[in-house]
C-alpha cells in the first residue's frame, strides 16, 4: 500500500530483521522524496540494532559509533528473535485525561441502565397488581 504524503515513521518497537526496518520506513521517501523515520529501542533491542544500523549507514545516513560497536548477532539468536520477537509491557498512548473521562461516562450509562431496568420492573409489578385487583 502507498501512503501518499507520509514523511515521517515512528516505531515504537524495534523491528526484529533489516528487511523488516527497510519495509516499514519505506512508507518514507517514496518516488524521490525525502522521510524520517524514528525508532525507539530498549537495552533488550541491543542485539537486533547492529543489522539495522548496517543498512541505516549504508543508506549514507549517520549512526552513532556506540551501536556499529555492538557484538554482531548470530544466526541461531537471528532464528530465534524472528520466530518469537521481545514480548514488552503494553502502552497506552491515550493521555490520563481521556480514559477518566471514558471511564466515568460509561459508569454513568451502567448506572443510567440499572435506572431504567429498576422503573422498567417496578412499571411490570404495577401493572400486574392493577390486573390481579380487577
Amino acid at each position: 500500500i502507498d501512503f501518499k504524503g507520509v514523511n515521517m515513521v515512528i516505531n515504537y518497537d524495534l523491528p526484529t530483521s533489516a528487511v523488516e526496518y527497510i519495509h516499514r520506513i519505506g512508507r518514507t521517501g517514496r518516488a524521490g522524496h525525502t522521510g524520517k523515520a524514528v525508532t525507539f529501542f530498549t537495552e533488550d533491542d541491543k542485539p537486533l540494532l547492529r543489522s539495522i544500523a548496517n543498512v541505516i549507514q549504508r543508506a549514507g545516513c549517520p549512526v552513532p559509533d556506540y551501536i556499529k560497536h555492538f557484538p554482531k548477532l548470530q544466526s541461531k539468536q537471528k532464528k530465534k528473535f524472528i520466530k518469537k520477537p521481545l514480548t514488552r509491557e503494553s502502552i497506552c498512548t491515550t493521555p490520563e485525561c481521556f480514559l477518566k473521562k471514558t471511564k466515568r461516562k460509561m459508569k454513568t450509562t451502567k448506572e443510567n441502565t440499572k435506572d431504567k431496568k429498576k422503573v422498567k420492573a417496578a412499571k411490570n409489578s404495577n401493572n400486574l397488581q392493577t390486573v390481579s385487583k380487577s
